[in-house]
């Protein structure tokens, strides 16, 4: 693309005042940098991830709400994890954390273990134990 033609629409980046830099094609043919504050279908995929990401985290919240989960659940949601990504950072097998999800598991944890999470999600333990003390 030439450097004229990079795409300037609207995004979430122009109201953060922030250009993301690409690559175009220059007058003599040469490869330079260039800003752009958004592409429509960019903008568009990322609009959409964000909304099954909030979706997901609603979802997860209600789940723990209703005692069909943990809110281990809830905040690996909330911080955009996966049970592998979790496993990594609590220094678990991902069969333990998947288990952790089921709510009588968790009400057993022992103060070690919720510390590991919490130290993870950067809450207390009242704060794991309880998600409504999370604000969204």
């Amino acid at each position: 693309m030439k450097k004229n033609e990079v795409p300037q629409d609207k995004s979430n980046l122009e109201s953060a005042n922030f250009k993301e830099l690409c690559y175009a094609v220059d007058e003599n043919g040469e490869y330079t940098t260039a800003h752009s504050t958004g592409w429509a279908p960019k903008t568009i995929a990322l609009d959409n991830a964000i909304e099954e990401i909030n979706q997901r985290i609603s979802t997860a919240k209600n789940r723990v709400l209703n005692n069909e989960t943990s809110p281990i659940e809830y905040y690996m949601e909330f911080h955009k994890m996966d049970p592998q990504i979790l496993a990594s950072y609590v220094g678990m097998w991902q069969w333990r954390v998947k288990r952790h999800f089921k709510p009588k598991v968790f009400n057993k944890l022992s103060q070690k273990t919720l510390q590991k999470y919490a130290d993870v999600f950067e809450v207390n333990i009242d704060q794991l134990k309880n998600i409504t003390l999370h604000e969204n």
